[in-house]
């Protein structure tokens, strides 16, 4: 591990140098997510369209359930690493790997299981559940793989590794590029071949991630032997994890939300708003990555009790994210046609796509305000802050604010419901850091 860069660095270097790579595999995992609308949408099938985007809050489950062991346990072993207990570190992620294999089983089996009625639920009707379905399917099917994934690219920041834990990353978006086109257009396979695509470009980075766990990694392991782990360890690791996943989880059912108060206006609302939040997510991953992709270097400080470096660190953390939020928003609105064009030349989804995108832009500087907080939080082990925060934005604040709004006004309100619970969160997060972490560290 390379201690200066944790302990003496500049802040500056430090952070971007652990950032930059975080940053660049999101911005390659949306290039791919992008990739797989735009092959799907130049079917030109509203439906199918329709249907891949009441399936995507499946795939975003996975996620949320790879990081409860991949956040959950890099927060964690990043701390043991800053008291210098690198044994301890090693254990625990030995019990992270495995532990997000067997939930990944677990999982598909559940989907698999209960197909039909989760489709329902997430607002399938007759036209689109043919499509649904096959996208959810294979979905589910690579859900070990999918859920394994998010182990190791988090875990081997806490090393330091973050180029590996990009490549990892970067190799699975690749080679899912590279197959969409094929399975999609080629082979006719359309929504499946989508899937298909996204589980085999999972697998390959956990091959990829193996491979770097056992040649290269010093304080990492996937070896169980001699593998032991506490009641209490188990409990630090999902007092965090826990709440991490639940920021997916609320995605989850932000989006699902969102789609079934669209649904009386017609599919042609929910395909444009399926390729709204597609283009809405090159700002929200750019963020994700700069706050989360300082994570290691929080929790390393925050471990140590380096309290004046820790200070220097959130500081900087706080100026850049809000500043790159609000360039990222600016471009956003003004690209925002170009951009719905890309995907689908279609005037009912581009008259309805454009006002999507740009209401949604509104709150993004609140948003890299709750993703610093949010990330601090679980940098530290605050698992009360970070929980409040996860089940806020996209969760018990957004279903409250679009019933609200939906009924009073309509179809408008319903296109401004996360911009509002943007703010409403963000007030909350700056009210449980002036309660915790600021009282803290001062």
């Amino acid at each position: 591990m390379q201690n200066d860069l944790f302990e003496k660095a500049p802040v500056h270097k430090a952070y971007f140098q652990f950032a930059l790579p975080v940053v660049f595999s999101m911005v390659i995992s949306l290039v791919y997510n992008m990739v797989d609308t735009y092959f799907i949408a130049k079917t030109g099938n509203t439906a199918l369209v329709a249907g891949v985007s009441i399936s995507a809050p499946v795939f975003t489950l996975m996620i949320a359930l790879g990081d409860i062991f991949g956040l959950g346990g890099s927060s964690v072993i990043s701390r043991l690493f800053g008291q210098k207990q690198d044994d301890d570190g090693k254990r625990l992620s030995v019990f992270c790997f495995y532990a997000a294999f067997l939930c990944g089983i677990l999982v598909a089996a559940v989907l698999l299981l209960f197909r039909e009625p989760i489709l329902y639920l997430l607002g399938a009707d007759a036209e689109t559940m043919e499509y649904a379905s096959q996208y959810f399917t294979f979905i589910a099917l690579g859900a070990p793989f999918t859920i394994v994934s998010l182990t190791p690219s988090n875990l081997l920041r806490t090393e330091g590794f973050a180029r590996a834990s990009m490549t990892g990353t970067v190799l699975g978006s690749v080679i899912n590029m590279v197959l969409d086109p094929v399975f999609i257009s080629v082979l006719g396979l359309g929504a499946a071949g989508a899937a298909i695509a996204t589980v085999i470009g999972n697998i390959c980075t956990d091959l990829f991630f193996v491979w770097f766990l056992l040649a290269r990694s010093k304080r990492l392991s996937v070896n169980p032997a001699g593998f032991h782990i506490t009641g209490a360890e188990i409990g630090e690791i999902m007092a965090i994890g826990i709440p991490a996943s639940i920021t997916n989880l609320m995605q989850s059912l932000g989006m699902a939300m969102t789609n079934r108060y669209l649904l009386p206006y017609g599919n042609d609302k929910v395909a444009a708003m399926g390729i709204a939040m597609k283009v809405n997510m090159i700002a929200v991953l750019i963020l994700v990555g700069f706050a989360f992709g300082a994570q290691p270097l929080i929790g390393y400080n925050y471990g140590a009790k380096n309290k004046a470096r820790l200070k220097e660190i959130l500081r900087f953390c706080y100026g850049f994210e809000c500043a790159a939020a609000a360039a990222l928003a600016l471009v956003l609105s003004l690209a925002a046609p170009a951009m719905i064009r890309m995907f689908m030349q279609d005037d009912a989804i581009i008259a309805a796509g454009v006002p999507m995108l740009r209401m949604q832009q509104i709150g993004m500087v609140f948003v890299a305000v709750v993703l610093v907080t949010t990330c601090i939080f679980q940098s530290a082990g605050k698992a009360v802050g970070a929980f409040l925060l996860s089940v806020s934005r996209q969760g018990v604040v957004f279903v409250a604010v679009i019933m609200i709004a939906a009924k009073l006004f309509g179809y408008s309100g319903v296109l401004l419901s996360q911009a509002v619970s943007d703010v409403v969160t963000a007030g909350l997060a700056v009210v449980l850091f002036g309660r915790g972490i600021y009282k803290e560290v001062k």
